[in-house]
């Protein structure tokens, strides 16, 4: 089982919006590195670390959960929307979402500052230079001692993860 950071503006969706709604479509990425990762290799029930992106200060603030199997993205077909991909049909989609499940908020949030302190997670790709995916794996132990460090035990977090699905789109 795999884990993940995923980035998001708090202003735009932040961990309380996840709470409130509880599940939502990661939609809009347009990256295809991060699109390879919903699209080929994150599998329901496995967890990300939660992390605000341009706020002051940034960090890791909260767990979600992979909540289904990849799809094509929606928006990429709507010529209203600003993630619009004139090159894409429903035929041959090119971007691809997942669903986020909220899962848990930090009691203590992880500012970017004590993570690149953090002798342990100063190897994390959010911490090196030049690093702007909105989404990146995380080693297992990376996200143990960013749980550790949070404050949070995984409460919430053992519900077993739904089956996968195959689609017209390709293998899971």
């Amino acid at each position: 089982m795999s884990h993940w950071l995923i980035k998001s503006e708090p202003e735009m969706f932040g961990i309380a919006d996840l709470a409130r709604v509880g599940r939502e479509p990661w939609n809009g990425v347009r990256n295809y590195q991060a699109r390879n990762f919903m699209w080929k290799d994150m599998r329901p029930g496995e967890l990300a670390l939660f992390y605000h992106s341009n706020a002051k200060p940034s960090g890791i603030v909260g767990i979600a959960r992979v909540g289904g199997p990849p799809r094509p993205d929606p928006t990429q077909f709507d010529a209203a929307s600003e993630y619009f991909d004139p090159k894409a049909s429903a035929s041959a989609p090119r971007w691809w979402l997942v669903d986020f499940e909220y899962v848990a908020t930090l009691p203590h949030m992880l500012s970017l500052a004590e993570i690149k302190a953090d002798p342990t997670l100063a190897a994390m790709a959010v911490c090196q230079r030049g690093s702007r995916l909105s989404i990146n794996p995380v080693s297992a132990s990376h996200f143990a001692r960013v749980c550790q460090l949070g404050g949070w035990d995984g409460a919430g977090s053992q519900a077993a993860p739904p089956p996968l699905v195959p689609t017209p789109y390709g293998p899971l």
